[in-house]
Parts: C-alpha cells; structure tokens; sequence
C-alpha cells in the first residue's frame, strides 16, 4: 500500500475513535420569547372628508321702514336679545291713530242701521233691499278700519323672529323711507354652515350625516352638527356639490361670516382596528403575527390581513382576522412564524407601553412587590 495512502487511512481512524470517545451535544432550545399583545376588537370608525366653510345665521333679516315717517321711538339697545313680536321702532302715527278712530266710528254707526233694519224688515216695515243696502254699508266701514289700522300697525316694526338686533342705525326723529335700513336681525342660536364637496362622493353624503368643524378663532374647541340638506345641482366648472350643515350655537360662540374647517364622516360602520404596531408590511402584502391561545407554550402564526382606513396609531383590517384573537402588538421583530413566546402584558389601549413595561418591571421585582405588601 502506498505510505500516502496509508497515513490518510490511519487519520480518517484516529478522527473516528476521537468522535466516538467526545459525542457531539445537541444546542439547548431558545427560551419562548417575551411580547406584548392585543385582543382584536372592534370600534366605531368612519371615512373622514375635510373641506372648508362659512358660517350663516340660522335666520337673518334687515330690519326696514315700510312707509315714509318720523321715528317716534327706539325701542332697543345694540345687541340686545329679543323675541319674536317685540316692537323695535315705533314710527309718527298721530294721524292714522285719528283715522282709526273715524273708521271706528263709521263701522260702529253702519253696524247700528244695519240691526235696526233688520228688525224692521222682520216686522215688515222696511223692504229686503234696504237691509241689504244696509249691510253693504257695514262691509265696506269695516273694510276701511282694516285698512287704517293695518297702516297704522305698519308704523311699527317688529321682530319677525327671536334672536339678537345688530347696531341701530337711526335715532329718534330722523326721517326715513321705504327700505331705509334700520338695523339687523339674526337668529344665532344655529348656525348654517355651507360648504363643498367633490361630487363623487355624493353618494355617501346624506342627511344626518355627522361633522366636526373648528376655526382657527378657537383652536381649542370643536363644535359637532349635521348635514340638513343638500343642493340639487352639481356646478359643471368645479364638479362639486354645496352641502349644508347646522351647528348648534346656545353660547353664541360662533358669528356669521367665520370660515371653518371641517371633518365630514361618512360611511359610520363597526369595524377591526389594530395597532399599526402590530402590522408587518412586505412588499405588496401585509401580516400580523396571532398568538395560539391554545398551544402551550404560545406558538406564533402568521396571517396575511387586508386593510382599510387608517385612523390614529390604528388602522382598519377588512379581511384576515378575527374578534377575540391576540395579536402581537410590541415584539414583532423579535420574533418569527412558528416561534414559541410568552406574553407580558395584554395592551387593552388605556395605557401607554411606557407604563405597560413599568408594570411589568414592578411585578417582577420581588424587592419592589414586598416593599409594596408591605
């Protein structure tokens, strides 16, 4: 045999013997590996439409003369609240006050001959045409005192509704004339605010639905109404449709003419929001990493989910998952499809995952728990 040979065959047996001597001991089973997770749930969502709107009165109207006159009297304060019949201004009626009386009169004395004829023709001392002359008498005096006294009412001016008078702008004495301006009137309890939406989205606007406005003149607030009604055409230039929306307004907070933005929300459903910590994107597709609940130690499994809207820190999943299901919400890139993990905490959203972790920390400690039995 060959002396190369032979060394090679005397190796590869000391090699042998050595292995056989010194098994070869299998690597220890990595520890399951600690998460946090979430039980899937559902919650109420919506598609959210932003645009922009002005703010209108629920009610408002100019305040005018009707007839040429003096003013008499004003009968209320810039600003002031008043209700619906109050008088405002009153206009000189000393003239048509003494026309009223006459009419008064003139029916009262023509009511008086038609009676006494009356009983005259049911003794058939006066003939029928007489009475019926009589009676015509009586119509037309109690015309002419309707007509005096509705211009004597035209002297004054009333509110039409209730709500809140602007700046007066006449005083007592001054001369006005028809469609003299004399103040304004708005019903500001409501406020109609008017705003466009692209047309497309017509369908999914109805009335009802519920909006959110704020304006940069309360940063702070946000004021909640709803779609009343909806314009009837669409503006071929633009494609949009005006929608109109009522925002109650008890404090007057809001004032007519202000632009508000505004969060319009369509399509209301129940619908599967997770964490958008707990999505695992890759390439075109996205996972979630589902605890077995059963299996013990926990094993993970992979699930592919579709998803929708996202809202914040959440998103909607469509299709993939189910209620009552645990997700991995914190840990996902510590673990894998298959693997073994243990769960920390249950993440049920009322705490951060600062304050999770802490928790979890003071349990663990021993010294920390006594210190607090103690």
């Amino acid at each position: 045999m060959p002396l190369n040979r032979y060394l090679t065959t005397v190796w590869i047996s000391l090699l042998a013997s050595i292995a056989s001597s010194h098994p070869v001991q299998a690597a220890p089973a990595l520890p399951p590996t600690p998460v946090i997770v979430e039980e899937v749930g559902r919650q109420a969502i919506a598609d959210t439409l932003e645009a922009l709107g002005t703010l209108h009165a629920n009610e408002a109207v100019a305040i005018t003369a009707k007839v040429a006159d003096t003013i008499s009297a004003v009968r209320f304060q810039d600003g002031q609240a008043v209700s619906r019949g109050d008088v405002l201004v009153e206009q000189t009626d000393a003239e048509e006050a003494a026309l009223l009386q006459e009419a008064q009169s003139l029916a009262e004395e023509a009511k008086r001959q038609f009676d006494r004829f009356k009983s005259l023709v049911a003794q058939g001392s006066a003939s029928q045409s007489a009475l019926d002359e009589r009676r015509q008498t009586w119509r037309t005096a109690s015309a002419r005192e309707e007509a005096v006294r509705s211009r004597l009412k035209d002297r004054l001016l009333t509110a039409p509704f209730s709500g809140h008078v602007g700046l007066r702008r006449i005083s007592p004495g001054a001369l006005v004339s028809p469609g003299d301006v004399i103040t304004t009137l708005v019903d500001d309890s409501k406020m109609k605010l008017d705003f466009t939406i692209p047309s497309i989205y017509l369908d999914t606007v109805t009335v009802g639905t519920r909006i959110e406005a704020t304006t940069p003149v309360f940063q702070d607030r946000q004021f909640t109404g709803a779609v009343t009604s909806i314009d009837s055409t669409v503006d071929p230039a633009t494609r949009s449709i005006t929608v109109r929306a009522l925002l109650p307004n008890p404090d007057r907070t809001l004032v007519p003419g202000m632009l508000m933005t505004l969060e319009l929300k369509r399509n209301p459903r129940q619908a599967i929001v997770v964490s958008e910590e707990a999505i695992i994107p890759r390439g075109a597709k996205t996972f979630v990493l589902v605890v077995d609940q059963a299996e013990q130690p926990h094993r993970v499994i992979q699930k592919e989910v579709a998803l929708g809207r996202r809202v914040t820190g959440r998103v909607e999943v469509l299709a993939g998952l189910a209620v009552g299901e645990w997700i991995i919400s914190h840990g996902t890139l510590k673990v894998r499809d298959g693997a073994a993990v243990t769960i920390q905490a249950i993440d049920d959203g009322s705490r951060s995952i600062t304050e999770i972790i802490r928790a979890k920390s003071t349990a663990d400690d021993p010294l920390t728990t006594n210190q607090a039995d103690s």
